[in-house]
């Protein structure tokens, strides 16, 4: 190759870099130049403080941004235009690169995601906000968490000339986005389910409304929970002046079907100020994450709902040891002075009895709920039946041959006994009720009765769990 022609061919490459450089004047802004001009200095010249944000306090942070920026009544929010690629760069990228020069600016993208079980609110998605803080200008890149890029947390990146300010600007925006969270003295779970209302991993609920005369459970029972839950919260500030702790954990047990589900939405509807974090089955693996939520957000509640399933289950707890015991972990990990209850539940307490009393000190009160008794009985069948649709001896009558049975028993059977009486065409009353019960105790009904969380005879119990021991073999 001739000197000539080297030439020429270096000169055609560096025409070549100057046109890749080169944006057509399209009439749109740059966003290199706008914050530019926004910072008072060149925006490639400045540097980037990052914060990572869980996705599902994105909400929160997007409240506490918003609060800061409208301190300033000339901010402004833009969006950053160009392909996909935006989205997986960085500020530094968006505005160091040789590509920079062509990002131009456009309209933010904006998302809505739900700030309750009923209500949402419409957030910068990704997008720049630009506003003074402390006097200095600043410019926010707020970016949402989005799995489907790679992206499982959100991010916010602060630029201004004063790094200080870039540091005491992110302070400021966590301690707002803690005192406005929308998940304080909510309802969530962690289980997502695709038809509720979620916000990158946590879904609203409605808070249940459950009396306490609807809650049919042997006398002092539910007033002993109800003292250990919140009694304990009422009196927090008091029991931390006295040195006492306040966190505490609450087992429920008991056969299938007694009440546990139902004294723990009672619980739920009368700690109106409390945030309650709901976990059940495999969803036991963010335990981890629901004790951060519950001391972030505290007074606070977390429910852990038929634990017994998953106690000796390694599957899914995050090291080699059962997910009971990373549930204890969790629990411990907690402040004494953290106003937060466990609230747990099992249908098999025998096979956690071991676990706890090898770490002791993290369930303080543990309740059996029981099956029901005559009185409990009839509680039951008045609380289901329509208003004076039956007589006090029927009641009373059925109420003694619904011996070994569950409330979920009594309720189906009073449905049946209104079904009867739908089908005839005529007003339910006693007779309807007591055909109802020969149906239901009749011998062809015995699947359904244990369904219903009823009890096999006790002779045939024995026999089953006899065998059941023999095929197992328990002893070796």
């Amino acid at each position: 190759m001739t000197e000539a022609t080297t030439n020429v061919l270096d000169q055609l490459s560096e025409l070549l870099t100057i046109v890749q450089k080169h944006s057509p004047n399209t009439g749109r802004e740059l966003l290199i130049d706008r914050l530019s001009a926004h910072l008072g200095l060149r925006a490639d010249q400045i540097g980037v403080l990052t914060e990572d944000v869980p996705g599902h306090r994105f909400v929160d942070f997007d409240i506490a941004v918003q609060l800061v920026a409208d301190r300033d009544p000339d901010n402004a929010m833009i969006g950053i235009g160009g392909g996909d690629m935006r989205y997986h760069s960085a500020m530094s990228d968006l505005i160091q690169n040789e590509w920079s020069a062509k990002i131009p600016v456009s309209q933010p993208d904006l998302t809505v995601l739900p700030d309750s079980a009923t209500t949402e609110r419409q957030c910068l998605g990704f997008g720049v906000r630009l506003f003074r803080y402390e006097d200095q200008p600043v410019a926010v890149l707020q970016r949402e968490a989005n799995p489907r890029r790679g992206q499982d947390t959100a991010t916010l990146e602060v630029m201004c000339p004063d790094q200080a300010v870039s540091g005491r600007l992110l302070a400021e925006v966590r301690d707002l986005a803690t005192q406005h969270s929308v998940l304080r003295g909510q309802v969530i779970s962690l289980k997502q389910t695709g038809y509720e209302p979620n916000a990158r991993g946590v879904t609203f609920l409605a808070r249940p409304d459950v009396a306490a005369e609807d809650v049919i459970l042997p006398a002092g029972t539910l007033d002993r929970i109800t003292q250990h839950v919140l009694g304990i919260a009422e009196h927090a500030d008091e029991l931390r002046a006295r040195g006492q702790h306040l966190k505490r954990g609450i087992l429920l047990y008991g056969p299938p079907g007694t009440g546990k589900t139902h004294t723990l939405r009672h619980l739920i509807s009368r700690a109106t100020d409390h945030t309650v974090v709901l976990l059940s089955g495999v969803t036991m693996q963010f335990v981890g994450l629901a004790a951060q939520i519950a001391r972030t957000m505290q007074p606070a509640i977390v429910v852990l709902e038929d634990v017994d399933l998953v106690a000796g289950d390694r599957d899914f707890a995050v090291g080699p040891q059962p997910l009971l015991f990373e549930v204890m972990d969790a629990m411990d990990g907690l402040d004494g002075d953290a106003d937060v209850t466990f609230l747990l539940t099992t249908n098999r307490v025998e096979e956690m009895e071991h676990a706890l009393t090898q770490r002791p000190g993290r369930v303080d009160l543990a309740a059996e709920i029981p099956l029901p008794d005559l009185q409990g009985r009839m509680a039951l069948l008045h609380l289901y039946s329509p208003d004076e649709a039956f007589s006090e001896s029927v009641i009373e009558q059925t109420a003694a041959r619904l011996e070994d049975t569950t409330a979920s028993l009594a309720k189906e059977l009073v449905r049946r006994a209104v079904l009867l009486a739908t089908i005839a065409g005529v007003e339910v009353g006693d007779e309807h009720l007591a055909q109802a019960t020969d149906q239901m105790l009749d011998d062809s009904e015995e699947l359904s009765r244990v369904l219903l969380g009823g009890r096999r005879p006790q002779d045939e119990r024995r026999l089953v769990e006899s065998d059941w021991s023999e095929v197992c073999d328990v002893d070796s």
